[in-house]
């Protein structure tokens, strides 16, 4: 079988190299990835292509299930193609005013299905000029999509999230097309005057599959007839390593953390949605009361955000803002950003860390929570993400909710007020046990029974 993957977000994001550097003479098509050098030449994307997507294509292609797969994405700073090994990324580049309404378009989009602004700007977002720069980079991918189908006789598409979701309304073909929604969907926060559109691009695929039962439930009250599967979403714990005491030792060094300190470690790129805020407030609610308490902020911007991406300004700002409330606080010693840093030394800080939370006003599943149980952590879970279906309350992670004042400062107090670590010990025991129904192996299984199925029928 063969595969074409579409994302947003490119697996591999190129760093601009000085004069003369080797990606001088790699910035030409069929670039092989293994001829360059990761973190001077290129990087993965942080999120969730990285953890998710691109293990999930290795592990097919591993197993036999798939014989080859070219993944198509925006990626306006890199080769076009990029070879690596049975996977062919091809870029897809627009010009910068399409990519700015473009960008517009996607931002407005993201804002009102997470709730965080209001529905009235956007009543008539779909006849805007800028809807036609983010309907003409569908257009352009479709293209290159089709093109590649003409060379290739894909057997399957499978799209990913909401930013490409018009791909399989323009893909003019009787191929089997799968959509990943991969962002938190609620029907009542969708304005009236979106409904018919969504469901046209929707009601286009074979099967929709989403992170979390009630986001199946909300798709079926918007009306779409296309069928709707839960898979959860995983991660391959190969991917993570079992950092040494040096390594943890070194890595606590370098962002000031004594052995003393207790740390609430915060993973998420810095977005309004990822609630950095609630938990410096939370934070600073507890700081008198426990002085040897730091908050570790860890994450930058996404790729829309990223100087190698679409280069929008919200992470920037966001982090501005959270730095502000950290210094009205007066807690500029106990609160560390890190910024982004790479996966040897995120181990390392889950591993140092005494607990995890995840305040996200809404969120789409919260893969970090897995993380945290993958490293024996105990996890403090925003009941707004897909994952809260997953935790028992006291039993393998806490709950809050993020628009109950004080909710998270409280999880957060009973964690530290667990002198005799029972508490601990049990979420992190149980914790283990959910990672599971997260894991790479769970989901091959799942993904290769819905790919089997879509292509035969």
């Amino acid at each position: 079988m063969s595969i074409c993957i579409n994302t947003q977000t490119p697996l591999v994001q190129f760093l601009r190299p000085a004069e003369g550097h080797l990606l001088d003479e790699a910035e030409r098509d069929g670039t092989d990835l293994t001829t360059l050098k990761e973190g001077v030449d290129y990087r993965f994307s942080p999120g969730g292509v990285t953890r998710m997507v691109y293990p999930l294509v290795r592990r097919l292609i591993k197993d036999g299930v798939i014989d080859d797969a070219h993944w198509i994405a925006l990626n306006p700073k890199a080769p076009a193609t990029v070879r690596l090994g049975a996977v062919t990324l091809h870029n897809v580049t627009i010009d910068s005013e399409t990519m700015a309404g473009y960008g517009e378009v996607k931002e407005a989009i993201w804002g009102r299905i997470h709730d965080i602004t209001p529905a009235d700007p956007h009543d008539d977002l779909f006849w805007t000029e800028a809807f036609s720069a983010f309907s003409y980079y569908n257009r352009i991918t479709t293209e290159r999509i089709q093109k590649l189908d003409e060379e290739h006789d894909f057997d399957a598409f499978y799209v990913h999230d909401f930013q490409q979701m018009a791909v399989g309304h323009m893909l003019g073909t009787m191929k089997p097309k799968i959509f990943r929604w991969h962002i938190p969907f609620d029907v009542t926060v969708i304005p009236d005057e979106w409904r018919s559109l969504l469901t046209t691009y929707l009601d286009s695929y074979d099967e929709i599959v989403v992170s979390a039962e009630r986001y199946g439930q909300s798709l079926e009250a918007l009306g779409t007839r296309t069928k709707v599967l839960r898979l959860y979403p995983f991660v391959d714990p190969d991917d993570y390593t079992n950092p040494s005491k040096e390594k943890v030792a070194a890595t606590a060094a370098r962002f000031a953390l004594a052995s003393t300190d207790e740390v609430a470690l915060l993973v998420g790129r810095m977005d309004p949605i990822k609630g950095q805020d609630l938990a410096i407030q939370a934070f600073a609610d507890l700081a008198a009361d426990y002085p040897k308490l730091k908050l570790v902020l860890v994450g930058n911007g996404s790729f829309s955000g990223s100087s190698a991406g679409l280069g929008l300004t919200k992470s920037g700002e966001w982090r501005a803002h959270l730095e502000e409330l950290v210094r009205d606080a007066k807690l500029e010693a106990r609160v560390v950003f890190t910024g982004h840093i790479e996966q040897p030394a995120l181990d390392a800080l889950y591993e140092r860390a005494s607990f995890t939370v995840m305040p996200s006003v809404r969120e789409g599943f919260g893969l970090v929570a897995v993380e945290s149980w993958l490293h024996a952590r105990p996890a403090i879970v925003t009941v707004r993400a897909g994952i809260a279906e997953l935790v028992r309350d006291g039993q393998n992670g806490l709950l809050f909710d993020p628009a109950k004042p004080g909710s998270l400062a409280k999880q957060m107090r009973r964690l530290l007020d667990d002198a005799s670590g029972t508490l601990r010990a049990r979420l992190v025991r149980n914790g283990k046990l959910t990672s599971k129904e997260c894991s790479l192996d769970a989901a091959v299984a799942a993904e290769r029974e819905m790919l089997t199925q879509v292509a035969a029928a």
